[in-house]
């Protein structure tokens, strides 16, 4: 066992010490740990190593130690010729007012720690680095101006350092780091010489603090032209530029200018004082405009992040997203991801703030510019090599139905061939479901799945839209889903994945399949950290019903009903659902403003009518993945009373590859069939299935009864994407092979549905979405069922002809022979209809009588007295 070493407590000057009661009253420390003291090996000596000199750091660092009973950094160290107190920093200023830093700082006292070791084969020092930040995150209280005095990665002078105490000091925080045996590692580093190992020592104690201060207040970008200059000198830049200027016979340096404009045009100017200030002017924002902001599972996300190059991927919902994920990120001491953005948002005023705030802009095509395609590629690059956390939408573009879009690749690609030019550091994606009760864009989504234009981003219309302010928009949650690790998808597809090239125009064969599994894997890990709030439930339930009405009394089973399945059918661990009762979620809902009152003496109706109808379809789609398995059980008693449970299960397996498409379900054919069969028992306990024959028959009560009633509201949920299917499968098989192209399809396909919601007056925009109907198609291709010819056009296999049957017993004729009237093609409808079904006898379709007795009841509950 090693001897304690000898120290010898020393007094501190009187200077030293009025000093430290003077700064007293003006510094609160918080010490991490709280109880440093765990930290120290017994029989070492200690001596401190701080990152910047100075007398504020020495006093914050005496007073730190006193408080957790640690040694004093003031106390005597024995040295050989000498005696030096028990700290150092890694620089030193030479002079009292002007001194210059002198970056060499530590080799003097290293080299006699070292040398005492060497002298003393008994003794070890434990080197304890330790970083002091005055003002990380000021308190809100604390004023703008306080902002611009807080830590940062500025080597800064004395008075500005006054400064920051005066104004900050209050929020200091102290961090102790692990100790480092000297003794341990001069015995590592055995063959160093006593210079080298000085400065390998030196070397790791500033890059343990540049690690420690990144953590804490970011990254340093603090120079904007450092990274531009670092992208503009990499070797695919200057190829492309030397491209350039060879192809539209410029000069060299005009080209250079050109990528230059591009990177500036692109780069983030990251500002702390910015972020910092912009969090207080949030603050006030949130609060007039929402009731309350709630993150849920943050906590494993920040336990995963340490030692990973984070890229946040969230649903896009809406333009303040990436405001609310930034601010609450910073809120909870996270460092604020630089953001991807579309160009159009690079307005007057607005885009130099956002730039500040870490926004980085991209235009929305690269087509025709091969320039500004290989500088954004290699900016992105400079920021993973960095370790500069990240965050885009896969989506391309805000939802305007309330559904996850189909993800687009392109960010994924260029992150994916930056890691693997320099894979420094591994890459998690941290999937986030953000939740609103209200959205300012509403009224504008509306305009544009009508037809309208996208109104193009502009000063002046922010202005215009400034009126949105007026209202408030409810509760919004931030659900932080299970993060997606890069590296183990690349060891499972292509385990020498680490053999690739850096070359930037390399394509692994391989990398197409590893981005289209990551984006489908982000969009389900979203949808598995789903929040149902208030307005999603009375969504779900009030637009499942012809008038979008219903009686209170029934209104309040089927929320009490829906709930309760969420709760008892749990889609993942990561969904949150509201706390509140029914008649709770009834009474926000009014205060809200999505529904209305109707009173009647035979009791109250809940109506939500017009626009406000619409509106709320987009919040039903938002949780629509957590009905579908119930809504296909529950599809299937709409036009039978009577189902084998085999046949719920079979034609559940057929349809679920184009569910799963459109709603990015996290199970394969196997798990979602036993989704299904824990829903069959959910609905058996709960009474709106009865089972006979040993569980193998399955059958609904009469269509006046209200288990048949409830099974009929949650079926609609999905009804129009069933509804879909049939108009594509129709069309296709009513023109007949070879007759169709994709784009045809699609096109006489968006026309018959346009035209049935006019009949229908369908309150669900998304009912006509083109993408949703190309979605469809695409997976028909995946799964084999149709192709295309040599000539373009769209051939199908017999199973086609088989999902038309089927859907006989999910779809009323009268829909059935509405779709094929409107079709455009061939007359087929006879034939199309006329077909058995797949399995004769499975099915039993109630009787007229029961069906009208069935209408007459529905009428009855949403118009009671009519």
């Amino acid at each position: 066992m090693s001897a304690v070493p000898h120290v010898h407590v020393a007094r501190s000057p009187w200077w030293f010490k009025l000093l430290g009661r003077v700064l007293e009253p003006w510094v609160r420390i918080k010490r991490d740990p709280a109880e440093p003291t765990t930290l120290l090996r017994s029989g070492a000596a200690v001596c401190y190593a701080i990152e910047r000199d100075g007398t504020s750091d020495a006093l914050i660092l005496e007073r730190a130690c006193r408080e957790a009973g640690l040694p004093s950094p003031m106390q005597l160290l024995e040295l050989p010729g000498r005696r030096r107190r028990s700290v150092f920093s890694l620089s030193r200023r030479h002079g009292w007012l002007f001194g210059r830093t002198d970056a060499r700082g530590p080799k003097e006292p290293l080299g006699q720690l070292i040398r005492a070791i060497e002298d003393d084969p008994t003794r070890d020092i434990q080197v304890v680095p330790v970083s002091i930040y005055v003002g990380r995150a000021p308190a809100r209280e604390s004023g703008w101006f306080s902002v611009l005095f807080a830590e940062n990665w500025l080597v800064v002078g004395r008075f500005r350092r006054m400064l920051a105490l005066l104004l900050n000091g209050r929020d200091t925080v102290v961090h102790f780091s692990t100790p480092v045996s000297l003794r341990d590692v001069m015995g590592e580093s055995h063959s160093l010489t006593p210079e080298r190992l000085t400065r390998k020592i030196a070397r790791v104690l500033r890059t343990h603090f540049r690690r420690v201060r990144a953590a804490v207040i970011g990254p340093d970008l603090s120079h904007r032209r450092t990274v531009v200059d670092a992208v503009l000198t990499t070797e695919p830049v200057r190829d492309a530029i030397a491209a350039t200027a060879s192809k539209e016979n410029i000069t060299l340096a005009k080209a250079q200018r050109r990528a230059r404009d591009f990177a500036l045009e692109i780069s983030a100017d990251y500002s702390h004082p910015v972020v910092r200030s912009s969090s207080f002017l949030l603050s006030n924002f949130w609060n007039k405009l929402y009731d309350g902001i709630a993150m849920h599972h943050f906590d494993k996300a920040r336990a995963a992040a340490p030692g990973h190059e984070v890229i946040y991927v969230p649903c896009h919902r809406s333009h303040t997203d990436y405001l609310l994920l930034s601010y609450q990120l910073h809120h909870s001491g996270v460092v604020p991801p630089h953001i991807a953005a579309g160009v159009n948002l690079n307005l007057p005023v607005v885009g130099p703030i956002l730039r500040r705030g870490g926004a980085f802009f991209l235009r929305r095509s690269f087509k025709g510019n091969a320039l500004y395609s290989v500088v954004f590629n290699e900016y992105l690059a400079q920021l993973v090599d960095r370790g500069v956390p990240l965050e885009y939408f896969i989506e391309g573009g805000r939802s305007r139905t309330g559904r996850l879009l189909a993800p687009r690749a392109g960010m994924l690609v260029m992150t994916l061939r930056a890691f693997l030019r320099a894979p420094r550091r591994p890459v998690l994606f941290q999937p986030v479901y953000i939740g609103y009760e209200k959205l300012m864009e509403g009224k504008s989504y509306i305009g544009e799945l009508s037809g309208k234009p996208k109104e193009k981003e502009s000063l002046l219309g922010l202005i215009r839209g400034l009126k949105v302010l007026r209202q408030r928009y409810g509760h919004v949650t931030l659900n932080f889903g299970e993060p997606i690790a890069l590296t183990p998808m690349l060891d499972a597809v292509a385990p020498d994945w680490r053999a690739t090239t850096a070359d930037a125009d390399t394509r692994p064969d391989w990398m197409n399949s590893v981005v289209d599994d990551l984006a489908d894997r982000i969009q389900i890990n979203i949808n598995r950290a789903a929040d149902v709030n208030p307005i999603n439930l009375l969504a779900l339930v009030v637009l499942a019903t012809p008038k979008h009405a219903m009686a209170e009394n029934d209104l309040l089973a089927q929320l009490e009903l829906t709930k309760s399945m969420f709760v008892e059918l749990p889609y993942s661990d990561r969904v949150t659902i509201t706390p509140m009762n029914p008649q709770s979620i009834v009474a926000y809902g009014e205060q809200m403003g999505w529904i209305r009152r109707v009173r009647h003496p035979l009791g109250d109706v809940l109506v939500t009518d017009g626009e406000q109808a619409v509106l709320l379809s987009y919040f039903r789609n938002n949780v629509l993945h957590l009905n579908a398995a119930a809504a296909w059980v529950a599809a299937c008693f709409l036009n039978n009373r009577r189902m084998s449970r085999s046949s719920v299960i079979r034609l559940g397996r057929v349809i679920y590859p184009f569910i799963q498409g459109e709603l990015f379900l996290p199970w394969d054919q196997d798990g979602f069939a036993a989704q299904l069969q824990d829903t069959i028992e959910f609905f058996v306990r709960r009474g709106l299935l009865e089972s006979s024959a040993d569980g193998r028959v399955l059958e609904r009560g009469p269509g006046q009864d209200d288990g048949a009633y409830q099974l009929r509201v949650i079926a609609r949920s999905m009804l129009q994407a069933f509804e879909r299917y049939y108009i594509a499968i129709a069309a296709l098989v009513k023109n007949g092979p070879h007759t169709m192209s994709s784009g045809e399809l699609e096109t006489a396909c968006t026309l018959t549905a346009q035209r049935l919601g006019l009949l229908n007056e369908l309150s669900a925009p998304e009912f006509f979405d083109k993408a949703l109907f190309r979605g469809f198609i695409q997976k028909l291709r995946e799964v084999k069922i149709v192709w295309t010819d040599k000539a373009g056009k769209l051939d199908f296999s017999d199973a086609l002809e088989d999902m038309v049957r089927d859907a006989r017993v999910i779809l009323a004729r009268e829909v059935r022979h509405s779709i094929l009237k409107i079709t455009p093609g061939g007359d087929n409808d006879r034939d199309l209809d006329a077909r058995p079904p797949a399995d004769p006898g499975e099915t039993t379709a109630e009787s007229l009588h029961e069906r009208h007795v069935a209408n007459e009841e529905i009428r009855h509950r949403e118009h009671p007295g009519v």
